[in-house]
């Protein structure tokens, strides 16, 4: 183990000395605020081209805020998930121990989903806030329960004994309106209301913007 962490270090070490070298004159440049249509069009090749590009909002934000709120969620509830079965709370022998966890643990975490979503969004500079709460609330868990009822109603069709009752169907649904939607709408007023810290983002960002295809990267 010794030896894998030096080499790791002392081969970290080289290629960071190579990308300071490398930078360094491109840093003092960069902060000037300078773009690539000026005078350093000649010199700034593949990646360099986006360095002031990079912080420009991008062209689906509502959704990619959507995305990444909603995400947000998912990770939060499968870490816990993960957790609780580590510590020995989830046994194989409690059959549907896992499921019922999991859509508790997504329907309580709505709050997070909202919040993230509307910070992303705000980064971006958006202004339709109603929009991004009601597609955080019913895009995603829409589309994953749509899947589901017409699973289920293929196996209601087939009479299989898999199917799950309607009254389950109408206690997720409960669950889904009655908490995920209000933790939603409450996690995204916070999101919006705190203030936006992006004075940096507009310092970095270029004032001309360039077409992805005037050059092949």
């Amino acid at each position: 183990i010794m030896n894998s962490l030096v080499i790791v270090l002392f081969l970290s070490g080289i290629v960071a000395m190579i990308m300071l070298r490398t930078l360094h004159e491109d840093v003092a440049r960069y902060c000037q605020l300078e773009t690539c249509f000026g005078n350093c069009w000649p010199t700034c090749v593949g990646w360099k081209l986006v360095h002031g590009d990079v912080f420009r909002p991008p062209g689906k934000g509502m959704l990619l805020s959507v995305m990444l709120g909603t995400g947000t969620q998912v990770v939060t509830m499968t870490s816990i998930t993960l957790v609780f079965a580590c510590l020995g709370f989830l046994s194989p022998a409690n059959r549907g121990a896992l499921m019922t966890t999991v859509l508790v643990l997504f329907v309580c975490l709505g709050g997070f989903a909202g919040y993230v979503a509307a910070r992303i969004y705000k980064l971006f500079g958006g202004e339709r806030w109603k929009t991004n709460v009601v597609m955080t609330c019913f895009l995603f868990p829409g589309i994953i329960f749509a899947i589901f009822f017409v699973l289920n109603l293929v196996l209601w069709a087939e009479q299989s004994s898999a199917a799950i009752p309607f009254e389950t169907l109408i206690t997720l649904l409960a669950l889904w309106f009655g908490i995920s939607v209000p933790l939603v709408c409450v996690g995204a007023y916070f999101g919006f209301r705190k203030p936006e810290r992006n004075q940096l983002r507009m310092l970095l960002q270029n004032q001309i913007h360039r077409d992805e295809e005037e050059e092949d990267v």
